[in-house]
């Protein structure tokens, strides 16, 4: 019975710590979003609308890039610098911005005027990579001249025979060489 009794003290003490802790968290988290004074704490959207408004064209194409290669430390350090914020608030921007992509949008006044043209490669504001494999063969497209919907277009295309045009629209819209589209290509037929 006394071997029981070290256990059972350890077992209150921790569900003690346990209900305490959950109580401060619900309080503190009342506190903020019940105080007429503070406002609410941005969502990840809003957060990452205003974190692409802070960078130049430049700036917002290199983030984007280190988040597509995986480099988060680089991005953040990044963002850090350009935008001026705190370290926190970097990352909190880097990993909003990662969770909701954001195009680069210039101020009003630069804006150029749109073409309507949907065969031009346009360039986004971050990286698609599409992946193709067979067996064991497998390739890579990253580019940030693609999208859901023109990679769609190129499978389709692929998928109705017409795999010398599917293989133009990759070049077109990316940075590799026809010889490696067609090998791409070869690799989409399901």
């Amino acid at each position: 019975m006394e071997s029981l009794v070290i256990p059972v003290v350890i077992l209150v003490v921790v569900g003690a710590g346990v209900l305490l802790a959950t109580r401060a968290w619900n309080r503190r988290t009342r506190h903020a979003s019940n105080s007429a004074g503070q406002t609410l704490p941005m969502t990840q959207l809003e957060l990452a609308r205003a974190a692409a408004a802070k960078l130049t064209e430049d700036e917002h194409r290199r983030l984007y890039a280190l988040i597509a290669q995986g480099q988060a430390m680089a991005a953040i350090k990044l963002y850090y610098e350009a935008a001026g914020e705190g370290l926190r608030a970097s990352r909190d921007a880097v990993g909003a911005l990662a969770a909701h992509p954001q195009p680069f949008r210039p101020p009003a006044a630069e804006q150029p005027p749109r073409d309507d043209d949907d065969d031009a490669p346009q360039r986004f504001a971050y990286r698609y990579r599409a992946i193709a494999s067979k067996g064991d063969v497998t390739r890579e497209v990253s580019s940030n001249m693609l999208n859901d919907e023109i990679y769609g277009r190129i499978r389709t295309l692929a998928k109705s025979g017409d795999t010398e045009g599917a293989a133009l629209a990759l070049t077109r819209h990316s940075d590799i060489t026809i010889k490696q589209a067609r090998e791409f290509i070869d690799l989409l037929d399901d």
